[in-house]
């Protein structure tokens, strides 16, 4: 499914890469033990549970105690852009050596205010896989960390516009379907979409693969959201420009900070008929209760991750936030042809400022968590 972003061209790929004394490998297969052990995954979210301390951490993060570095905050990111607004503005950090994540990222940074940051790699496979890596390595204890997932994508112009940023209450996966050709489809159907295992694109299928929906913590999203909501917002000239080709609201207005969910798959798309089929899909597995808006790829997968960990306390899933930040529109304007949108997405001008309120929107709620760890360190404070 299509992720709105101006620059994950091969060229913008810039390694957030530290040097860091080279540590041992031998937690590396006790890692991997772990996430094969996990077999049992039911519902949507987890609970907080005391994590048994880990042992045998490295020699260089003794002061941490056997059970690694404590994180009060891990920022996810997923390519070098949106790890870089971070380690630009809350520096200076270390860099930490992690087996397993990405080789184009091989390092989580963290600073002295215990805010980490790390970055996947794109797409599902290497979300996933760079989270498993970071949440069963004994370098961190992240039995208290609060994870931030901070990236950018597409976004429906019916419920926002570029630059915008959503805190999201659900996590969907828009991959997890049969497909047919919509020359191929039957005549009643609105595309080519449906369930696995159903008899039409209305019908909810059994939820299989267990990965196909995930309720954040409601009572953290709207936490996170009343402490964002009032930012002030980057924009671009160009961005300006795209919005004005709308004739409606909220599309063709200044972004703002907002509340809606996001829609995960590898496939980057475009167009009226595939949006359609996302917001229907979202109320569909969300039993009605889900809004679509943004439309990424790897959200499903970093939580799967998160819940395997958590399914042995190694993490709390209680505490996982996730926000996206609109970098071009998922459909085009009246007039605008679904290829234009989709192959001229970077001259929507949304990128520059998507990234920026990444950061802009997600670091109130950081401060908030470092300066007032007292009140949060046990989960979200009571109002």
């Amino acid at each position: 499914m299509k992720i709105a972003s101006a620059s994950r061209s091969k060229d913008q790929q810039s390694t957030l890469r530290r040097t860091f004394p080279a540590g041992t490998l031998k937690k590396a297969v006790c890692a991997t033990a772990f996430a094969f052990g996990v077999t049992s995954l039911t519902g949507f979210t987890g609970c907080a549970f005391a994590q048994q301390q880990d042992r045998g951490a490295d020699d260089d993060h003794d002061r941490h105690g056997d059970g690694g570095r404590p994180v009060k905050v891990m920022i996810v990111t997923m390519f070098a852009p949106e790890g870089q607004v971070w380690l630009d503005k809350l520096g200076p950090w270390d860099a930490v050596r992690v087996p397993g994540l990405s080789p184009d990222y091989p390092d989580v940074h963290c600073n002295r205010d215990e805010v980490c940051v790390i970055t996947t790699g794109m797409g599902h496979t290497n979300a996933a896989a760079s989270m498993m890596a970071l949440t069963f390595s004994d370098r961190f204890d992240l039995r208290n960390t609060y994870f931030l997932i901070a990236g950018i994508a597409g976004i429906d112009p019916a419920r926002g516009t570029i630059g915008s940023t959503a805190w999201a209450k659900y996590l969907v996966d828009f991959g997890i379907q049969w497909e047919l050709d919509a020359r191929e489809k039957a005549p009643e159907w609105p595309s080519g979409f449906l369930g696995i295992n159903t008899k039409g694109p209305h019908e909810k299928p059994p939820l299989d693969y267990r990965t196909e929906v995930f309720a954040l913590n409601a009572t953290l999203a709207d936490a996170a959201y009343s402490i964002s909501r009032n930012v002030v917002l980057s924009d671009s000239d160009d961005a300006k420009v795209a919005r004005a080709k709308f004739s409606y609201a909220p599309a063709n207005q200044p972004p703002r900070v907002i509340q809606c969910d996001t829609l995960a798959g590898d496939t980057w798309w475009s167009g009226k008929y595939i949006g359609e089929r996302a917001r229907a899909w979202t109320r569909l597995l969300t039993d009605g209760r889900g809004v679509y808006c943004t439309t990424q790829q790897e959200d499903n997968a970093t939580f799967e991750a998160l819940k395997r960990a958590a399914s042995v306390k190694r993490v709390d899933l209680s505490r996982v936030a996730a926000l996206r930040a609109g970098s071009d529109f998922d459909r085009p304007y009246e007039g605008q042809t679904a290829v234009d949108n989709l192959l001229n997405y970077a001259a929507q001008g949304g990128f520059t400022p998507a990234i920026e309120n990444l950061y802009r929107t997600g670091n109130p709620f950081v401060q908030e968590l470092v300066t007032h760890w007292g009140a949060w360190r046990k989960g979200v404070p009571q109002k």
